[in-house]
C-alpha cells in the first residue's frame, strides 16, 4: 500500500558527454563518457488530489497522455512504473533541467534518470543500481529505438565512466591535468537520423564502416590509457583520429567541422564532435584554464551558442565559459 501522506519524491541527475566511442558503443565497441555535474536536472513528484498525471516543464505542461511525441518516452516510464506499482493516484511531475536538448548532453536520460529516482522516493519502491538504468531505458528505448546506455549511465554516475554494451560498465580513473572546452554548435543533434546512417551504412558498404567502428573502439583504448597516464598530447591525437572516422561516416556536418577546423587553428590540442551528431555539441581539449577560456571566448565569437570549461581532473569543478 502506498503512502499517500508523503508529499514528495525528489530526483535529480545530471548531463554528459562522450569522450570517445560514439556510435562504435552501439556495436559493441567501448566507449567513454564523462559526468558534467554542473549541468542538473532536478524532478520533483507529488501525489494529486484527483486521478491526473499532470507533467510540468518548461518545453510542455498538461495531461501526461497528451505529451509532445518527442517525450513518450516520458510517459512510456511513467506508466510503466505505476503499473508496476499498482498505483491509481494522481501525480504531477515538475521537471526542471538545465541541460539543452537534441545537443549529445544526454538530456532524455538525465529526465528519465531524475524521474525513476523521484517515483521510488514517493512510491517508496527500492532502487538498486541495475534496476535504475534498466527503468531509466524504457524512456531511451521510445525516444532513441536502439539506445547502447550510455547515457543513463553517466547521467547516473559521479565519476567518468567505460562501457561495453551488455557487457561491463565501470569507473575509470583519470590522472590527466589538461581541460576540455565543451561547445554548442547552436545546431540540434539529430541522434536517431545519425544512428540510422551508420546502420544503413554497414547495410550498403560493410567492410568499410566496419572498419571505422572498429578504428573508433580501437581509440577508446588507447584513450582510455591517455587519461591514466596523463598523456595530454597523445589524447589529442586521438580525438582528431575519432573525428576522421566520425567523419567519415556521416555525422558530422559543415558547421561542426568549420568550429571543429577553428578551434585547432587556435590552440586546441584535439577536436571533435560529441553524441550523436548531425549538429549538438563538440568537445576541444587543451593544456591549461587560461588556453580552455581563451578558446571559449574565440568559439563563442565565431558561431558556437554556449561553452563550458571542464577539468578532466576530478578534483577540480566545472566552470561557465560565457557566464
Amino acid at each position: 500500500m502506498i503512502d499517500t501522506r508523503k508529499k514528495l519524491g525528489l530526483g535529480t541527475s545530471h548531463a554528459k558527454i562522450i569522450l570517445l566511442g560514439e556510435h562504435s558503443v552501439v556495436y559493441g565497441h567501448p566507449a567513454i563518457a564523462l559526468p558534467l555535474k554542473t549541468l542538473k536536472t532536478t524532478v520533483q513528484a507529488s501525489f494529486r488530489n484527483d486521478d491526473q498525471l499532470i507533467l510540468e516543464s518548461r518545453y510542455y505542461t498538461g495531461p501526461l497522455a497528451q505529451v509532445p511525441p518527442f517525450m513518450n518516452g516520458i510517459k512510456r516510464l511513467v506508466e510503466y512504473i505505476l503499473e508496476q506499482n499498482h498505483s491509481a493516484q494522481g501525480l504531477t511531475l515538475k521537471v526542471e533541467s538545465e541541460l539543452p536538448i537534441e545537443r549529445g548532453m544526454g538530456s532524455s536520460a538525465s529526465v528519465a534518470i531524475a524521474i525513476v529516482r523521484a517515483l521510488a522516493q514517493l512510491l517508496d519502491f527500492p532502487l538498486e543500481h541495475t534496476k535504475l538504468l534498466s527503468l531509466a531505458n524504457i524512456a531511451e528505448k521510445e525516444t532513441h529505438k536502439n539506445p547502447s546506455g550510455l547515457d543513463a549511465a553517466t547521467s547516473a554516475s559521479e565519476t567518468p565512466i567505460w562501457l561495453i554494451r551488455d557487457q561491463e560498465i565501470t569507473s575509470i580513473p583519470i590522472a590527466m591535468e589538461a581541460y576540455l572546452v565543451i561547445c554548442d554548435s547552436g545546431i540540434k543533434g539529430q541522434t536517431s537520423e545519425a544512428i540510422l546512417a551508420v546502420k544503413e551504412a554497414l547495410q550498403n558498404d560493410h567492410e568499410q564502416t566496419a572498419a571505422h567502428l572498429d578504428a573508433l573502439g580501437d581509440l577508446a583504448h588507447k584513450a582510455k590509457t591517455a587519461l591514466a597516464t596523463n598523456d595530454v598530447t597523445g589524447l589529442g591525437h586521438l580525438l582528431d583520429q575519432a573525428q576522421s572516422h566520425l567523419k567519415a561516416l556521416g555525422v558530422s556536418n559543415a558547421k561542426l567541422d568549420e568550429l571543429i577546423a577553428l578551434a585547432k587553428e587556435n590552440g586546441a590540442l584535439g577536436a571533435k564532435l560529441t553524441g550523436g551528431g548531425r549538429g549538438g555539441c563538440f568537445i576541444c581539449l587543451v593544456s591549461s584554464q587560461t588556453e580552455a577560456k581563451h578558446l571559449a571566448r574565440i568559439l563563442l565569437d565565431k558561431g558556437a551558442i554556449s561553452a563550458w570549461i571542464e577539468p578532466l581532473s576530478q578534483e577540480k569543478g566545472t566552470d561557465y565559459a560565457n557566464c
